[in-house]
């Protein structure tokens, strides 16, 4: 766990951590990191390789934060690290069309049935609240539909009620969003469909939420708001920024037969870099400008840098890697369950795919209040300190997923699974 050899910057955490917070609201630039929700002094990496990264001060962690999703391949992946160094070398950002954005969009179209154009964005809030509007312009309604606990991004009309990082600093919406931001969203229990009238421009959803902890769609709930929204002529949007080509080659679309109107992806497309992108059918997404009257713009969209790691990362993830993908996290699920229930621990370890979620309580949750019961009990912060100090790193907050990569072979696996029998103990002796 440690090799302090590999630390060169001789700074600490806690002396950066409080350094940061004289320059920085909390010392951090996203909430969660700030362990708020765990308490303790986060650990500031220095750099990553494969499973594994280190802190400032030579600790090495398996990681499987992998920066909540694009380290799909590993961290400091040999084809991506090349193909960013190739890219920088011929410039980092021009303000002009390159050929790359017409490849990107091209494997994206070609890996997702039903989707037509895209356009390329910085990151998921920007494609999530140009979704929206998108959904908007082209309904003519003003309505959106959103779920509790599902997370879109940060833009003012769909925080409320969001998970992860909003569920995690313990509020319930956002200062600084005036009431008339969200007048015209309604938010609903996830796995219920709600009621769909004439007014709803879209419903948004997480296929599968992995924001409040890991909680799958309900058999048949998918399917349900497909008909709803076809029934009263609303968009369906599937915010895919995690699910996007982690879950399968062709995402969850693939994953559940399941074609909404209108995508939102991210993380993994970006290799790593700043990246999200949303797109639909030809005919909706005949609304962007400069086709149509909805209008979005973005500098550094389609940047060459993000559009190159994400080519070279997609190139990596065929079909059969899916599958390699999916065996490890059943693997890590299915040790962690064993280990849980030898210590008597009360917990479940849910499983889609490659996405591994855990909650210390006896059912898996199937909406966010009962997600938050689960996280409001302590477990999850004696289970992430116990894990850290065994080498393992998880999210510093309750309600996010485990992300294994390619890089997580059978013998990190193992070696994650002998801190959780540790961590197991731990928790029932604190938590009987």
């Amino acid at each position: 766990m440690t090799d302090a050899s590999n630390s060169s910057s001789g700074s600490t955490n806690a002396g950066l951590f409080a350094r940061g917070q004289a320059v920085m609201p909390g010392g951090v630039n996203s909430p969660v990191r700030s362990f708020r929700s765990v308490g303790g002094t986060p650990y500031f990496v220095e750099r990553a390789l494969g499973p594994h990264v280190w802190d400032v001060e030579g600790r090495q962690y398996i990681d499987y934060v992998m920066s909540y999703g694009p380290g799909i391949l590993g961290h400091a992946a040999p084809p991506v690290i090349e193909a960013i160094r190739s890219a920088a070398l011929a410039g980092t950002t021009f303000g002009a069309p390159t050929e790359r954005e017409v490849l990107m969009a091209e494997e994206l179209i070609a890996r997702v049935d039903g989707l037509e154009m895209i356009r390329l964005v910085s990151s998921g809030t920007e494609a999530a609240m140009s979704a929206l509007r998108l959904a908007r312009g082209a309904t003519g309604r003003d309505k959106v539909i959103k779920f509790a606990g599902n997370y879109h991004g940060h833009a003012d009309a769909l925080l409320a009620a969001g998970g992860s990082g909003v569920a995690s600093q313990g509020l319930s919406g956002c200062d600084g969003v005036p009431d008339g931001s969200v007048a015209d969203t309604v938010v609903a229990p996830y796995n219920v469909v709600p009621e769909i009238d004439e007014t709803v421009a879209v419903v948004a959803v997480e296929p599968v939420a992995a924001n409040m902890g890991l909680v799958p769609p309900a058999p048949g709930f998918l399917e349900g708001l497909r008909a709803a929204c076809d029934a009263a002529g609303a968009m369906l949007l599937f915010d895919e920024v995690i699910t996007g080509f982690r879950l399968a080659h062709g995402g969850a679309t693939e994953w559940y037969g399941v074609t909404p109107d209108v995508w939102c992806f991210g993380k993994v497309i970006g290799g790593g870099l700043p990246v999200g992108a949303y797109g639909a059918s030809r005919e909706i997404m005949g609304h962007v400008a400069p086709l149509g009257g909805v209008y979005q713009a973005g500098t550094l969209s389609g940047n060459p840098l993000a559009t190159a790691a994400g080519l070279a990362t997609l190139a990596e993830l065929t079909p059969d890697v899916y599958a390699t993908l999916e065996a490890t996290a059943a693997r890590l699920a299915d040790g962690m369950a064993v280990a849980f229930a030898e210590a008597g621990v009360a917990a479940v370890v849910p499983r889609v795919g490659p996405l591994v979620g855990v909650f210390f309580t006896d059912a898996a949750p199937t909406n966010f209040d009962e997600a938050d019961a689960a996280a409001g009990n302590g477990a999850y912060t004696t289970f992430f300190h116990e894990m850290l100090r065994q080498g393992v790193a998880l999210a510093p907050g309750p309600y996010e997923a485990l992300f294994p990569s390619l890089a997580h072979t059978d013998a990190i696996i193992d070696q994650t699974l002998d801190a959780v029998a540790v961590a197991a103990q731990t928790i029932a002796t604190r938590h009987p």
